[in-house]
C-alpha cells in the first residue's frame, strides 16, 4: 500500500543520513505502533531543537539504545506532529519538507500552516488547493 505526503503525492524519504522515520526507514510513515505520529518531516534548527529541549523532548543527545543519534542543525527528520505544532505556536517552528510529510499530519495541522513553512513549495500552487 502506498503511503501518501501532504499535497497528496507519494510519500518520499525524508532522510537517511542519519536515519529517520518511526520504523527507522527514512519514511515519516505513520503506523498503528507509531502513537506520537511522527508525520512531519523537519529541518532542523538551532531554534527548534532548544525549544524542544525546553518542553521535554531533547533531540539532540544520542540514545544509542533507541537507535537516535541526537540531531543537529540541518538534519532532516521525523517529528511529532503535535510537537512541530506545539513549536509552530511558540514562534519556532523548524521548515518542513512537504514531499516527506505523511498525510496524517493533516489531521493536526492545516496545510496552509505547513505550506507556509515549507522548504519545498511545488511551482504550481494550484495542487495545493
Amino acid at each position: 500500500m502506498t503511503e501518501h505526503n501532504v499535497l497528496g503525492g507519494e510519500l518520499e524519504s525524508c532522510g537517511t543520513d542519519p536515519l529517520t522515520g518511526f520504523y527507522r526507514d527514512g519514511y515519516c510513515t505513520v503506523g498503528p505502533e507509531d502513537v506520537g505520529v511522527h508525520a512531519v518531516c523537519a529541518v532542523m534548527t538551532p531554534e527548534f531543537l532548544t525549544h524542544q529541549e525546553s518542553v521535554g523532548n531533547d533531540l539532540s543527545t544520542p540514545r544509542p539504545q533507541w537507535h537516535f543519534p541526537g540531531l543537529r542543525p540541518g538534519d532532516r527528520w521525523c517529528v511529532v506532529a503535535m510537537r512541530w505544532l506545539q513549536a509552530y505556536d511558540a514562534g519556532v517552528a523548524a521548515p518542513v519538507v512537504l514531499a516527506a510529510t505523511h498525510e496524517r499530519a493533516l489531521e493536526l495541522i492545516p496545510l496552509d500552516v505547513l505550506v507556509a513553512n515549507s522548504v519545498d513549495v511545488p511551482p504550481d500552487l494550484s495542487s495545493l488547493e
